[in-house]
């Protein structure tokens, strides 16, 4: 599957010519066939296991953060997993408004998460960060998704 990228123009969005940009890994490129969301609720009830998970993962990383560049990475992630945390709420909510049910326990989360748990004792600062950002391509690979599942379900309101 090519990769492609489209810039803004006055008549909406094109194109740019030139050879394709990619913007997925190749780890989040093989996790697609992976993924079994037939519905616009499961896809988005995984997102939102995945947003916690990610949430959980971040602050777990910055909690343990060590080494010369603790503060700048400490702080870095905080301010991650506090914009993380916040569509959270947004996607339960949305869930909730279509007429479906979200995450219900711990374990109804863990079954639908996608994104690894790191329960390391240690983990080198660049190993933390090179994993999250491997989990956030796949978080926004799994939100680019579900979009083509909730404009087949004509829910405009989460597909924007």
């Amino acid at each position: 599957m090519p990769c492609t990228i489209s810039w803004p123009s006055r008549r909406g969005f094109e194109e740019e010519p030139g050879p394709p940009l990619c913007l997925v890994s190749p780890a989040v490129e093989q996790s697609r066939s992976v993924r079994n969301t037939t519905t616009a609720a499961d896809a988005l009830n995984t997102i939102l296991a995945d947003m916690l998970a990610l949430y959980f993962k971040t602050k777990n990383f910055h909690w343990h953060m060590a080494g010369p560049h603790f503060r700048d990475y400490h702080l870095l992630l905080d301010e991650q997993a506090t914009e993380i945390f916040s569509v959270v709420d947004d996607i339960a909510e949305r869930l909730r408004k279509t007429g479906n049910t979200t995450l219900r326990s711990i374990g109804d989360f863990a079954r639908r998460q996608t994104i690894k748990d790191n329960d390391a004792e240690f983990v080198p600062a660049d190993d933390m960060l090179a994993e999250l950002r491997e989990d956030n391509f796949r978080a926004g690979s799994a939100f680019r998704e579900a979009k083509v599942l909730v404009e087949e379900a004509r829910d405009n309101g989460s597909h924007g």
